[in-house]
């Protein structure tokens, strides 16, 4: 009995430790408010230094530490942290400037204290120190992070808020959260009135930034922005930047990352943005706008008749739609990430996302972007899942996120790559007339990567002599168009390796020097091909993608139960069977243990495992092979992961494919599938990866069918994927995966 109660009382102890003191007045009195969050803070520093509570990433605990230090008013332990952060984050300082505005903060209340000044005095000193001691580089891109939306954090405040009313304590998530919304809106709305008129001043003595408006022949309107330093007074070539994602401090910064290099920044809006009443068709006009931006902005008296363009995801797609139709003062590109239009957005390899009715608000609801709607992402979560627990058709999709939408529409009309999205970028013979040096940057983990490799692979295709080379590594999609984070994407917790650490920014910039300027060819591309093999410290550097692997591994979908190997070819035909009930708009949760230290997630797939390793492989390029499969339907859209298995067995992926079967042939003309009739699927335009796999680990396989809130739900019946509801699903779908299917895994030799 006296142990039962001991172990109550330890399990009390425990909850109570989880909460906190937090009266309920001090939601609604500010005063009280004032006081109580520094006494929370320190509480919740303790708990958050804790084993049960430190996060796994190093990154996100000093993230949340600085903050509540801040909170805490332990101004000087925050900038410690702070600091600790950025290099944490990215190697060379150059993540120097972020979360500056939380550093500023704290300077000027240490500085008001100590100096017993006005904190006005105090904040106007530590921007000026702040600001001198950064690097061209980092103030181009300063005028965003200051530009905190102090009515939002306001917003969340008060949601956070609004949970502990009538309320006397706490818990440890609650309190963090809280504490961080606290800090946010205290920072910003104490110093961004006069942080950003000193930050004009110090923009305005260094730059000439106008801003204008070109009316094409057409009687288009576009707004555009022209940056340039005022020590550089004769004319210099420009680099143009399209962009979307207008702003007034988004587009200025943007004009100031190329001024800073001695270059002249334009940066044009597309068409409803800014000052132009054009109607606001994403993607549809930049093929016919940006011929004649280009001849503009070569003609005028600052340039010197030579154009660049730069730019990242929408910016990178940009670029390939001006080299359509191609100008004569064009004389380079850098597409970053870009989206291939058609290819891997608004569908990827013709699977339509539910992401793209968040993206399509996000930049058509004002002229300008907006953010608040777009970041609500417990909003977008809520209206996917109601859709997809709904079984209503995709095309619904618009309404229930608010109201129909001309542009989801249209996108949804045409699920094959038709003409309608080969008009906006080159297509096949198009890219026989590019004859201007491209560089090309993606990542493993970039969202975009597909698109990014799609224009370079056409262009190698279709001309007999491109001068187009690539830079590949451990990037995501943000990285990959600006430098290299510490960390491996999605993980927190892997490292990648020191010579990944790069300034894409200032590769970009070499090359515009080496192109535009007659300067040395940036040290990195010694081939057409530069890639970095991950967990070995290398980039590696080949004439010709195929020459990234120089043997392949066929994993065949067969159990190795009977003792076979996954990388043997079956004797007999055998197959897996797999049934997926549409209709359960419920599914259970399933993981696989791969080891006493990990799991993957199997829901909606089938499992299939190697031997262990004998030896270190290096995996370099991306899954090919075919699927031999039999259906009960007239289609599918099969998806794909392929994971390591780590000696420590933690798992990692490499790569993942999802395709529509019925377009995976032929990505402009829709086959659909004979029923029960066994067929050949082709992995096609899956993730490019390079990773040296150490000796000791497994390969694991999952192959199995899409059925997410996150993407269209394909039910089979041979209509318009669009246009089907769950009504269409009928009797669940059976799948037999035939073992001599395969999944073939390029192998880098040196």
């Amino acid at each position: 009995m006296k142990f039962k109660i001991l172990v109550a009382l330890v399990f009390v102890n425990l909850m109570q430790a989880q909460k906190f003191y937090f009266p309920k007045t001090a939601t609604t009195d500010s005063v009280i408010l004032e006081k109580q969050i520094p006494e929370l803070a320190l509480k919740v520093i303790t708990e958050h230094q804790s084993p049960k509570n430190k996060p796994k990433s190093t990154v996100t605990f000093l993230d949340n530490l600085f903050r509540l230090q801040l909170a805490a008013k332990d101004y000087k332990n925050s900038i410690a942290s702070l600091n600790d952060y950025r290099k944490e984050y990215a190697d060379h300082n150059m993540a120097g400037n972020k979360s500056l505005a939380y550093e500023i903060y704290s300077m000027a209340k240490l500085t008001e204290k100590d100096k017993k000044t006005s904190f006005s005095n105090a904040l106007q000193t530590a921007f000026t120190t702040k600001y001198k001691s950064f690097s061209d580089p980092l103030t181009a891109k300063i005028g965003t992070i200051l530009d905190g939306d102090v009515r939002e954090y306001k917003k969340s405040l008060k949601t956070a808020l609004d949970k502990q009313k009538d309320k006397d304590t706490i818990d440890y998530a609650s309190a963090l959260a809280l504490c961080k919304n606290y800090v946010n809106y205290k920072t910003y709305s104490s110093i961004k009135p006069q942080v950003m008129q000193l930050f004009k001043v110090r923009e305005q003595e260094k730059f000439i930034i106008e801003t204008k408006n070109i009316t094409l022949k057409n009687g288009t309107k576009l707004t555009i922005t022209i940056v340039r330093k005022k020590e550089n007074t004769s004319p210099l070539p420009v680099i143009l930047t399209n962009n979307i994602y207008a702003g007034e401090l988004v587009d200025a910064g943007m004009g100031k990352r190329a001024a800073v290099y001695n270059y002249v920044g334009a940066v044009v809006n597309t068409r409803g943005k800014r000052d132009s009443n054009d109607p606001n068709n994403p993607f549809e006009d930049e093929a016919q706008d940006l011929y004649e931006v280009i001849d503009w902005v070569s003609k005028q008296p600052w340039s010197n008749g030579k154009v660049g363009m730069i730019g990242g995801s929408y910016l990178g797609f940009s670029q390939w739609a001006a080299v359509k139709k191609l100008h004569p003062a064009l004389k380079t590109i850098v597409p970053q990430v870009s989206v291939g239009i058609g290819i891997d957005y608004p569908a990827q390899n013709n699977v339509f996302m539910s992401y793209m009715m968040q993206w399509i608000r996000y930049v058509t609801n004002n002229k300008l972007t907006d953010e608040a709607t777009f970041t609500n992402y417990p909003k977008w979560d809520s209206i996917n899942t109601a859709w997809y627990k709904s079984g209503r058709s995709f095309r619904a999709l618009d309404s229930l996120s608010g109201k129909p939408n001309k542009i989801f529409q249209r996108w949804l009309d045409h699920p094959g790559y038709d003409q309608y999205w080969q008009k906006m970028v080159p297509y096949k013979k198009d890219f026989a007339k590019i004859n201007i040096p491209v560089l090309t940057t993606t990542g493993y983990y970039d969202a975009d990567q597909i698109g990014a490799m799609y224009y370079y692979k056409q262009h190698h295709q279709n001309n007999k002599n491109p001068n187009h080379y690539l830079v590949i590594g451990p990037y995501d999609h943000a990285g990959a168009q600006s430098y290299g984070y510490n960390y491996v994407y999605g993980t927190g917790s892997t490292l990648i390796d020191p010579v990944a650490r790069i300034s894409i920014d200032e590769l970009a910039f070499s090359w515009f020097d080496y192109i535009l300027k007659d300067g040395k060819k940036p040290e990195l591309l010694k081939d057409k091909v530069n890639f970095q093999i991950m967990s070995s410290n290398t980039w590696k550097h080949v004439p010709t993608l195929d020459k990234m692997h120089s043997s392949t591994l066929k994993f065949y979908l067969q159990d190795r139960k009977n003792g076979s190997s996954v990388f043997e070819k079956p004797k007999t035909e055998q197959f897996t069977q797999q049934t997926i009930d549409f209709k359960d708009r419920n599914p259970k949760y399933l993981y696989h243990k791969v080891s006493k230290q990990d799991s993957v997630y199997v829901t909606n797939s089938v499992y299939f495992e190697s031997e262990v390793l004998n030896r270190d492989i290096i995996l370099s390029g991306n899954l090919s092979g075919v699927f031999n499969v039999s259906i009960n339907k007239k289609d599918f859209d099969p998806r794909t992961s392929l994971y390591q298995v780590q000696p420590d067995g933690k798992t990692f992926l490499l790569s993942t494919h999802l395709t529509r079967a019925s377009f995976a042939k032929d990505n402009s003309k829709r086959q659909l599938l004979k029923p029960e009739q066994k067929e050949q699927i082709p992995i096609k335009n899956s993730l490019f990866m390079s990773k040296k796999i150490e000796k000791g680990s497994k390969l694991v396989l999952l192959v199995g069918v899409n059925n997410s809130k996150s993407w269209q739900v394909n039910y089979g019946s041979g209509k318009d994927v669009s246009d089907e509801t769950i009504k269409d699903a009928n009797e669940p779908l059976e799948i037999k995966w035939y073992n001599d299917s395969y999944v073939e895994i390029p192998v880098y030799k040196e």
